[in-house]
């Protein structure tokens, strides 16, 4: 069994692959200031909701944002003996023509892999989290950027936190643009807003990725993944091909087969 696992600032998402099928999918929240035997009671613990153990997986692949759970799942793998795959710059078999290649986040970079191999190019991934990211693939499969705005209960947090007297209010689509209250004004600015923020950026996106590959901007594969992409509002993004919110997991099955020799991925999963 190939476990993938997904850390991010808010959750670590872990996906159990066998013969290439995506078998199981868990989440938790991510603990960041936990110890290596914390995270290994966690990973158990997921595990174990499938009728899994850690003696089960044979390899591991990770793409983090939080160095210290990276360290910890170092840490685990070497006590157990596991292969583990840690994803970067150095790792994912794509072209990467930014300036600072090391900076990319590894969740990027397995969101341009997964796009590329299972849709095709040029191509983006809006991956609506914490952050919302925007990974570009170029018509010859490299990674160009992007683009990263915060998400939209970051905002939504920002606004009860930063201010004296504005509530935090249920994440929902208001029936109007122009709130009669408080807690639709808020509902307005931040649901409807980010829709915009989303729709407006993907557009330009869109133009600039055909107009380098001299393409219709119809041709640019768009796929949504992250855990707001399940919005009723996302599927009415112009061009969305496909929602995939196990987009990430997958593109780590696809690295560790093509770098470790690990099982492919089952095309059905595309």
């Amino acid at each position: 069994m190939l476990l993938a696992v997904d850390v991010g600032n808010s959750n670590v998402t872990i996906g159990s692959f066998r013969n290439g099928s995506l078998v199981a999918v868990r989440r938790a929240a991510t603990p960041r200031g936990g110890t290596a035997d914390e995270l290994e009671l966690l990973v158990e613990g997921l595990l174990s909701l499938d009728d899994t153990a850690f003696a089960d997986v044979s390899a591991v692949v990770v793409a983090s944002v939080v160095p210290a759970v990276t360290a910890a799942l170092e840490a685990v793998t070497a006590r157990r003996d596991r292969p583990l795959l840690i994803a970067g710059a150095g790792t994912v078999p794509l072209p990467i023509r930014v300036d600072r290649p090391g900076e990319v986040g590894a969740d990027r970079l397995v969101n341009a892999l997964a796009v590329a191999r299972l849709h095709g190019t040029p191509a983006v991934v809006v991956d609506l989290g914490t952050a919302t990211t925007f990974d570009c693939v170029a018509g010859d499969g490299a990674f160009v950027g992007g683009a990263i705005a915060p998400g939209m209960e970051l905002g939504l947090d920002a606004l009860a936190t930063r201010t004296a007297k504005l509530p935090r209010v249920e994440l929902r689509t208001p029936d109007r643009a122009i709130g009669r209250d408080t807690v639709s004004a808020i509902q307005s600015g931040a649901v409807l807003g980010y829709q915009d923020l989303v729709s407006g950026l993907l557009g330009r996106i869109r133009r600039e990725l055909a107009d380098a590959g001299d393409v219709s901007a119809a041709d640019v594969h768009v796929v949504l993944t992250g855990g707001l992409s399940g919005m009723p509002w996302a599927d009415a993004l112009e061009g969305v091909e496909a929602i995939d919110p196990d987009l990430t997991l997958k593109g780590l099955a696809i690295l560790h087969a093509e770098v470790a020799g690990g099982q492919p991925l089952k095309l059905e999963l595309a």
